[in-house]
């Protein structure tokens, strides 16, 4: 996996509640495996319960992260990531494993926190290396928040010219509707309103 894929951890922790909407997914050890990538067994197998209130505690941290981004204070985003960096540190180990090319050679490639004593530390530590990458390569506007309100969730904006304000096509398609009712009923006062100007006696 490239290193900034791994941005899509601190984007998954992040989704795994809705404070808007009360919803909190990340309730069991169960949840806490699901948010590990298929081929990163090591850090699922060590997920225990003790792992879901460290979670839960990183998971305020980054989102103030993509919020910080996405109102322009990239200085304070960055602060605040750079703070996590510190805390859960990566330990990068060389890996060959379950990857061999045609000759059936290891394709070496890295594995960011296989040291990690508990699968909190390793998943936090591979988030966070992976956002801190995406925001020097990409640049910390490209973090974001979804503007379909109540929805909120993080996103990491990968488009050409930086447009992107939702979080999926689902709430893109729900903002524009939404927006699309809210000027149908201005249009419709407005013309109430010139009907009733119209027939007013003078």
């Amino acid at each position: 996996m490239e290193l900034a894929a791994y941005a899509d951890y601190a984007v998954r922790l992040v989704n795994s509640e809705e404070p808007e909407r009360g919803t909190d997914a990340l309730v069991s050890v169960e949840a806490v495996r699901s948010l590990f990538a298929s081929g990163d067994s090591r850090g699922a197998r060590l997920a225990d319960e003790s792992d879901l209130p460290r979670l839960r505690g990183v998971r305020t941290r980054l989102r103030a992260v993509f919020v910080a981004a996405a109102e322009g204070d990239e200085v304070r985003g960055v602060d605040l990531l750079n703070s996590l960096l510190v805390e859960y540190p990566v330990s990068p180990l060389v890996s060959g494993h379950d990857y061999l090319d045609e000759s059936g050679k290891p394709r070496w490639h890295l594995h960011l926190a296989d040291n990690a004593p508990t699968a909190a530390a390793n998943f936090t530590a591979v988030a966070c290396m992976g956002l801190a990458i995406h925001l020097t390569e990409l640049g910390a506007d490209r973090l974001g928040i979804c503007q379909a309100a109540p929805c909120r969730n993080a996103y990491l904006d990968t488009s050409t010219n930086r447009s992107r304000r939702y979080c999926s096509d689902r709430c893109a398609t729900r903002a524009n509707v939404a927006a699309y009712r809210a000027r149908k009923r201005l249009e419709a006062a407005a013309a109430a309103g010139a009907a009733a100007a119209l027939t007013t006696p003078g």
